[in-house]
């Protein structure tokens, strides 16, 4: 699938790895920076089609917001991985659970506001617990150059995988292609959510880390199943006559 993810907040808190790692599958393992785990609460503006083909009118458009935080799997390789998604798009829900297999809910949300002042707003409809959400209230302020960005903020924006859940209970990575986010610093005039302790999550301590973003042309490969080692050195037959092929 080819995206547009536009008018994007990130806001990112800080966490023991632990208390992280406790949320995740087995096979992945929490990624730091500097001793630290860090889940991002981002709400953004998403468009959505097949390749070479326009977005679909109302069903292709809509608000999400998604509680993240960074991962490595056995191999090695960084990725997201998502707690939970929020789309204001029963249809969009279904066909990403089905696809993709991620924890997409439907959600009544709303982005409002212009450039120079953001409000994102969240109440989750299906499934549980429902009014799951809140309002988050944004400012964005002076583009940050290439060359200033620092090594976290490019350790949270620079992600070029997600992972999600196989149906055997086993994991699926997907590679995500797109330009750097042109980031922004960001001021947060308010931050009422409940989606990041519905997600199993502690409360976050203190103001966030901020960032805006106009947003990127962003796609989306095909999921592939994430091996394990022992898979690797003696790989199922069918897998084999695939890989000859």
């Amino acid at each position: 699938m080819v995206n547009r993810w536009e008018q994007l907040t990130y806001l990112h808190w800080s966490y023991e790895p632990s208390v992280v790692q406790g949320l995740l599958p087995a096979g992945l393992t929490v990624d730091t920076f500097d001793g630290r785990a860090w889940v991002g609460l981002i709400p953004f503006q998403m468009s959505v089609a097949p390749p070479r083909l326009p977005a679909p009118p109302w069903l292709g458009r809509f608000a999400e917001t998604n509680v993240r935080t960074y991962v490595r799997d056995g191999h090695g390789r960084a990725g997201v991985w998502f707690f939970s998604l929020e789309a204001a798009r029963l249809a969009a829900v279904v066909t990403a659970r089905v696809t993709f297999r991620l924890p997409y809910n439907w959600a009544s949300m709303r982005l409002s506001g212009g450039p120079d002042r953001l409000v994102y707003t969240t109440r989750r409809r299906w499934p549980g617990p429902r009014g799951a959400g809140g309002t988050i209230v944004v400012r964005p302020g002076a583009l940050i150059a290439p060359e200033e960005v620092t090594e976290l903020e490019h350790f949270l924006s620079a992600r070029w995988r997600l992972f999600s859940q196989a149906r055997d209970a086993g994991l699926r990575y997907g590679e995500v292609a797109h330009a750097p986010w042109p980031l922004q610093r960001a001021v947060v005039e308010a931050c009422d959510d409940s989606l990041v302790t519905a997600a199993g999550l502690p409360r976050p301590v203190g103001a966030p880390l901020a960032h805006y973003s106009r947003g990127v042309k962003v796609h989306i490969a095909v999921p592939h199943r994430v091996t394990t080692v022992a898979e690797d050195i003696h790989p199922p037959r069918e897998q084999s006559v695939r890989s000859d092929e």
